[in-house]
C-alpha cells in the first residue's frame, strides 16, 4: 500500500499490510486515520503515547486504540529530504517490535 500527500509520502511494508488485514474493523478505521494524519503532518503525531522509540533513530510509535489489547503502529523516516516513511508493524502491543 501507498498513501501520498504533498507532504509527505507514506509507505506500509508488506508485512503491516498483512497484519492490517487482521485487524478488527474499528482498528482499521483508527489506522487509516493515523496515515492520514502521518502524510499530512509528518513523522510527530498528536496521539496517544505516541513517542520516539529510545535507542532507534527516526523510530516512532504511538496506540491507535487504549484498552485490552491495546493496538499500536510502528513506523520510521527513511528519507526526510524526500519526506518518505514507512510503517513496519500495526497491531497488538504485546507483539509490538520494541
Amino acid at each position: 500500500m501507498l498513501y501520498n500527500s504533498p507532504m509527505w509520502t507514506v509507505n506500509v511494508s508488506k508485512k503491516a499490510s498483512k497484519q492490517y488485514k487482521k485487524l478488527p474493523k474499528a482498528i482499521k478505521g483508527h489506522f487509516v486515520t493515523l496515515l492520514r494524519d502521518l502524510t499530512l503532518s509528518g513523522p510527530v503525531v498528536c496521539w496517544q503515547n505516541f513517542s520516539k522509540l529510545s535507542g532507534k533513530k527516526n523510530v516512532y510509535h504511538c496506540h491507535i486504540k487504549k484498552g485490552n489489547p491495546t493496538y499500536v503502529a510502528v513506523w520510521s523516516v527513511i528519507d526526510k529530504k524526500i519526506k518518505l516513511m514507512e510503517v513496519h508493524y500495526v497491531g497488538t502491543h504485546e507483539k509490538a517490535p520494541y
